[in-house]
């Protein structure tokens, strides 16, 4: 399944969409949180999409091209990861001509959006599920679920004994994919909702679902109903089978993110991190290791500013590799602010509309990294190779290079600011060039075939 062209050149932006920005009261419960509660695992706070279209401008001007909403469809969960109607809009969310809107809204701008596909399990209230609880073993859809014995006990405290779901909770009894109805019916929303419009699909826990032939099913009705839309699955490790024809273009590539919490947080060193970026493209085809998904944070992740313990400079250093590394960068909604919380709830805080709360020298960063990426192509599509590694001071150093477009991207993975030198040679960078660090706007010659430049400690340049 080829990939499609407009994905190396995407900056994504997730939206948790109760939490990014209340657009139509209208559609609001009086048991709802006020906006900016201290989160539950509960309690919606009212963002819908409405929210999304009016504050699309912020979108804009921060300079993201492409959208991924958790789930939007009807559910009985403020996440929405608990189906009752995958052909309908969450009425709290809005209406199918709200999302239509709104996909108006991001074509017009060059925005892509993608959705979250839950194809693993369903809530208990999805038709399927509830037509087993009214009539047992006459159901006919009792196959439809992976049912040990009747009655199913779905509402008593404990977990799932009479039927397999997620992780054990009863609220998320699994889908019995290898049920042909169930298939129709899958591959039946994913068709319908390409046909609406939308422009891709993120694939919730994928590995639940361990099923080939069900996935090459499923590429090919993306495939045959809009070849252009882009496919990712949540796949946390490194695992080759997940990305090719029968499968996803790409993954929300997470390993990234630890390889480098384990450079700024963990202490792990410059040569550990150096071994495990680099060792990605030996294992995926190069057309879907720039395909991936690659992200600092979700609503599945502590806040990566809370990871780094506070530490601005260290997170402004992880988005300078993240828009110079091969794949799509993807911003969880806030992190470009400086947005804080551990584990679910507190990762699912509503947006800060403020601005006097607002990290606006994190934000300006994220903001001119978007638009260097954007402006050169090596940064999109170059080839990735290293040019130096010194471990001693923690020095980290690659090119990416497409044609006679070559960018050069230094980091300082250290406390201690240092003074590098490096060998531009091999680069084809002669004497008395002189180069832009694109970033910060400083500028720098080329002498007798090297660069020097000053780094403070965890700083990062991209010169060209």
């Amino acid at each position: 399944m080829p990939v499609p062209t407009w994905v190396q050149d995407a900056i994504f932006y997730q939206i948790f969409p109760d939490r990014y920005h209340n657009g139509d009261p209208a559609n609001d419960s009086a048991t709802f949180q006020p906006w900016g509660a201290e989160p539950n695992i509960r309690d919606y706070q009212g963002g819908d999409l409405r929210g999304i279209i009016n504050k699309f401008d912020y979108l804009l001007d921060l300079g993201i091209n492409a959208l991924y909403l958790t789930p939007i469809f009807q559910s009985a969960a403020y996440h929405r990861y608990h189906a009752i109607d995958y052909f309908k809009i969450d009425p709290t969310l809005g209406t199918l001509a709200d999302f239509k809107a709104l996909l108006d809204t991001a074509h017009r701008n060059n925005v892509r959006v993608v959705l979250d596909g839950v194809f693993n399990h369903t809530g208990r209230g999805f038709f399927a599920f509830n037509d087993i609880l009214e009539n047992g073993n006459h159901s006919r859809y009792k196959d439809w679920y992976h049912v040990k014995k009747f009655p199913l006990d779905a509402f008593s405290e404990g977990k799932a004994e009479n039927y397999l779901a997620w992780w054990n909770m009863k609220d998320l009894p699994k889908l019995n994919t290898a049920n042909v109805e169930v298939r129709k019916y899958l591959m039946d929303v994913t068709r319908y909702w390409l046909e609406q419009g939308m422009d891709g699909w993120r694939l919730d826990v994928p590995g639940e679902i361990d099923d080939d032939p069900f996935w090459a099913e499923f590429a090919r009705v993306v495939r045959e109903t809009n070849p252009d839309a882009y496919t990712v699955g949540e796949i946390w490790e490194v695992n080759r089978r997940w990305v090719g024809d029968d499968h996803f273009h790409g993954l929300m590539h997470y390993p990234v993110r630890t390889a480098l919490l384990g450079a700024l947080a963990e202490g792990k060193g410059v040569a550990e991190f150096a071994k495990t970026v680099e060792g990605f493209f030996s294992v995926y085809p190069r057309e879907n290791a720039y395909a991936m998904y690659v992200t600092l944070g979700s609503h599945d992740t502590p806040r990566i500013l809370t990871e780094l313990g506070g530490d601005t400079a260290k997170l402004k250093l992880a988005f300078t590799f993240l828009f110079a590394y091969p794949g799509a960068p993807a911003i969880y909604y806030g992190d470009e602010l400086g947005m804080t919380g551990g584990k679910d709830p507190q990762n699912r805080r509503a947006f800060p509309w403020e601005e006097n709360t607002w990290n606006k020298e994190l934000r300006a960063h994220v903001q001119k990294l978007a638009a260097v990426r954007k402006a050169q192509p090596a940064l999109r599509r170059g080839d990735f190779n290293r040019l130096l590694l010194d471990a001693e001071n923690n020095i980290y150093a690659f090119t990416r290079c497409i044609g006679e477009d070559k960018i050069l991207v230094v980091m300082n993975l250290g406390v201690s600011a240092r003074e590098v030198n490096l060998s531009v040679k091999d680069i084809g960078w002669t004497d008395g060039r002189v180069l832009t660090e694109l970033v910060g706007g400083g500028r720098y010659g080329v002498h007798d075939g090297a660069l020097t430049l000053h780094l403070p400690g965890w700083g990062g340049a991209i010169l060209g």
